[in-house]
């Protein structure tokens, strides 16, 4: 979920998605299709999904986008999203990759006992009405050093939506301890144009023992 190329405010949380999938990948940060701004977006997934190949959880894939240059990067992806419209979209654009989209909760992603060496979240905390709760089970299903990601912001004018980087960070210090936060409203070509709202990348590491 992200601003619109206007400058207006996310689409709420209560959206069709299943309606807006078909026009989803038309923002320049949805459907990376601008070579600059692909570049852009997967040289941050670099810096923050782990060096070597493994296994990369990414609740509210949208159309994938995130989860086609994880894929690049060589890492097995595991997308999940409740509008089948979406999830549709996601497989055909990872077709014959190493990853598979599922229907379910991004809150609460349907897969099991499988743990995972990163969890990719964007635009998706600012929208659950318990993230709290939804950061305490990702990281539950982070394996010993792991890496939390998670890409947000406060979009719109005078009443901004979303959530900000001081309440996620604070969110996750009973959860994670300290985590890492990295502006991203500097770099426009994430965006594809200048922005000057608050817009963001948290990235925390569980533990190598594996204890909270």
């Amino acid at each position: 979920m992200t601003d619109h190329s206007d400058g207006a405010a996310p689409a709420r949380p209560d959206v069709d998605w299943d309606a807006l999938a078909a026009s989803f990948d038309e923002e320049p940060d949805h459907g990376l299709r601008d070579p600059a701004v692909r570049r852009a977006w997967s040289g941050r997934l670099r810096d923050w999904l782990p060096g070597r190949p493994g296994d990369v959880l990414d609740p509210g894939c949208g159309t994938g986008s995130l989860s086609l240059l994880a894929s690049e990067q060589g890492h097995r992806v595991t997308g999940v999203d409740l509008s089948p419209a979406m999830v549709t979209r996601a497989r055909e654009k990872l077709a014959g990759r190493d990853a598979v989209f599922l229907l379910g909760d991004a809150a609460a992603p349907p897969v099991g006992e499988q743990r995972f060496d990163a969890v990719l979240v964007r635009h998706v905390l600012w929208a659950l009405p318990d993230p709290g709760r939804a950061l305490r089970h990702w990281y539950g299903l982070l394996r010993p050093s792991g890496r939390l990601v998670l890409v947000e912001g406060m979009w719109g004018g005078p009443e901004p939506v979303g959530i900000p980087a001081a309440r996620v960070t604070a969110l996750l210090v009973p959860i994670a301890g300290p985590s890492r936060v990295e502006r991203l409203s500097g770099d426009p070509l994430l965006w594809g144009r200048e922005v000057t709202d608050e817009r963001y990348a948290v990235v925390a590491t569980r533990g190598a023992s594996g204890q909270e």
